[in-house]
């Protein structure tokens, strides 16, 4: 029988790791970055084109998938990975942080929250019990527990408060997703640690959610406009504060040299849109810092974006010709881009897990940090 959830670490250097997260759809390598597939695509990529790019986990949005197409529909048409045709593992978050986001449109009450959509301001009420159900309407492989995510800026007896009604929530998740029967069985909960910058915090929230008990534990409330220092001295305690046997996930990050710092503070799981945001908008990532195609200076340049990158925008195209796609607003430039972001990302955790395993992590985090922090490219000048 296939397993359901077995997390193992295979080597560690100094807090980095790296492991496997065996599943019934397929092993995901830690580190592992998951791109952002918020409404059933990864955009301008095809299934199979992100799959070719290394990743072995994307995410689903279950805010924008319960409004559109609708989570009882997607059930009926056999759930999310036959609907978009990816065979491996999902993960969906809660809606949770989407809603939140929501200030002119949402109600929030210990019951949950209730909002009116984006789209067509219809009133939904979203608990965690409903989170649940939606999750696994959508046949979720890793389901995120529903919390409320406060900005860091925001008095301590405020957040205090939500950590508070985050792990009251946390409860009503395992609960809700522990009654979901055959869906229950294969598939994997995580809970969310909170507490914003604050130590004592986000210890009172580990403890909660460790006697709980989840298959993992992500890292919430962070990258919400603290800066990277901020987040990375919370990181400095955050990921010690969890269980050592389970994954880490660190929601909603981030920049490479984010994902450098926070495996190299014992984050195992990361997600971002930005590869692919940057990717619709002419930003290239590259070992020797991000690259603005749409700048003047790529008119005529006939190089690869990059010599060492094993994707099609770098081995049949020029710069001169993505610098041409990206002005002219062509959809092969968002493509072609986005295609080279996610290989590079899946490189760079390829890279941190080899090194990990080598016993070399620090010399890698150093020379990545050489190359790629000081060649910041100015500003698109034509």
């Amino acid at each position: 029988m296939l397993e359901r959830f077995r997390f193992t670490i295979d080597a560690t250097d100094g807090k980095a790791r790296t492991g496997r997260i065996a599943m019934r759809r397929g092993e995901i390598r830690t580190p592992a970055f998951m791109p952002v597939g918020t409404a059933a695509t990864v955009k301008a990529m095809s299934p199979k084109s992100v799959r070719a790019t290394g990743a072995d986990i994307i995410l689903g949005n279950t805010y924008h998938l319960m409004l559109r197409p609708g989570a009882e529909r997607m059930a009926r048409l056999g759930g999310l990975h036959k609907f978009m045709n990816w065979d491996r593992p999902i993960l969906t978050d809660s809606g949770g942080y989407q809603v939140m986001s929501l200030s002119e449109l949402r109600k929030l009450t210990e019951q949950g929250v209730e909002f009116r959509s984006h789209l067509d301001g219809s009133k939904h009420m979203l608990t965690p019990e409903r989170s649940m159900e939606i999750q696994r309407l959508l046949g979720s492989d890793i389901v995120m527990a529903f919390d409320e995510c406060p900005r860091a800026d925001r008095p301590r007896d405020e957040i205090a408060a939500s950590m508070e009604l985050s792990m009251r929530w946390a409860k009503r998740s395992r609960d809700g997703f522990d009654s979901g029967g055959e869906h229950a069985e294969g598939a994997a909960l995580f809970g969310i640690q909170q507490g914003a910058l604050d130590q004592d915090l986000r210890a009172i929230s580990a403890q909660k959610l460790t006697e709980i008990g989840f298959d993992g534990y992500a890292i919430g409330g962070l990258a919400v406009g603290e800066g990277q220092e901020a987040m990375f001295a919370t990181l400095d305690f955050a990921p010690s504060q969890l269980p050592a046997d389970r994954p880490r996930y660190l929601m909603g990050v981030g920049k490479p040299d984010d994902l450098v710092g926070a495996v190299e503070r014992g984050v195992d799981m990361f997600d971002c849109v930005l590869p692919t945001r940057s990717g619709r908008n002419g930003q290239a990532f590259t070992w020797l810092g991000p690259v603005n195609l749409r700048n003047a200076k790529h008119a005529e340049d006939m190089a690869p974006l990059d010599d060492s990158c094993p994707c099609s925008a770098c081995t049949q195209f020029s710069r001169a010709y993505l610098h041409h796609l990206q002005k002219s607003g062509e959809i092969l430039g968002a493509m072609l881009v986005t295609e080279h972001n996610l290989t590079f990302y899946q490189q760079l955790m390829q890279g941190m897990r080899d090194a990990i395993v080598g016993g070399v992590f620090a010399d890698f985090a150093a020379k990545f940090r050489r190359d790629y922090l000081p060649a910041r490219e100015s500003p698109a000048d034509g």
